[in-house]
């Protein structure tokens, strides 16, 4: 049973297997679309397990991808997804580089869960990002400090396809309650902001420098 609001996704995930938890999920999924902005529920892995009709809204112009959808799994679809860059603004400093050290503390924690391990390997095969993982990274985190990664708080662009949002900003709220923690998920929600941005130009076609702006010169 797939508990993501907004559409069935191609694979069902694995969910709690006892009648309490699978009750209050689908419960939780009625509170989830009473939200008017964008909300995600996550596991470890940043698997999808529910999403709302604004969170869906959000992401409709994004073109198919066979592993990182946005309601599949977001972390995939912040670093994979050739069309991030067109939703999610400064992709590389305000979103990539985050995830990415969330994606470092979460394999230190599980570092054997072999959903994570494969998304490691795919960092591998791509040089740039596996620049990003190893140089980026720690360089991004000396100059910027630990808070730059910080989920809760962070006031992230957005390029919303909704004229009436447009370009703007949105604050990432970590709204999870202990009953979802229990299970192992996070939720998130992203409260977009009505001052609106200049646009900035999007690039069509992905970077393919083997330089990253973030990554020092030697």
């Amino acid at each position: 049973m797939a508990y993501q609001a907004g559409g069935q996704r191609p694979a069902p995930r694995p969910v709690p297997e006892s009648p309490e938890a699978q009750a209050y999920l689908q419960d939780y999924a009625t509170l989830l679309e009473a939200v008017p902005f964008p909300s995600v529920v996550v596991d470890h892995r940043w698997d999808v397990v529910l999403t709302n009709n604004a969170f869906a809204s959000l992401f409709r112009d994004v073109g198919p991808h066979p592993t990182a959808m946005p309601g599949d799994n977001f972390l995939r679809f912040v670093l994979f997804h050739p069309d991030a860059a067109g939703v999610l603004g400064e992709h590389e400093s305000s979103w990539c580089l985050p995830m990415l050290a969330h994606f470092a503390a979460a394999v230190e924690r599980h570092a054997h869960d072999h959903g994570l391990q494969a998304i490691r390997r795919e960092i591998a095969q791509d040089p740039i990002m596996e620049a990003a993982y190893r140089q980026g990274l720690p360089h991004w985190l000396r100059a910027m400090g630990e808070r730059a990664a910080a989920r809760d708080g962070a006031v992230r662009p957005l390029l919303h396809p909704d004229p009436r949002w447009g370009a703007t900003d949105c604050r990432v709220v970590d709204e999870t309650p202990e009953t979802l923690r229990e299970m192992g998920y996070t939720r998130m929600t992203f409260v977009l902001r009505e001052t609106r941005r200049e646009r900035p130009r999007i690039r069509t076609a992905r970077r393919t420098a083997a330089h990253l702006r973030v990554v020092p010169d030697t």
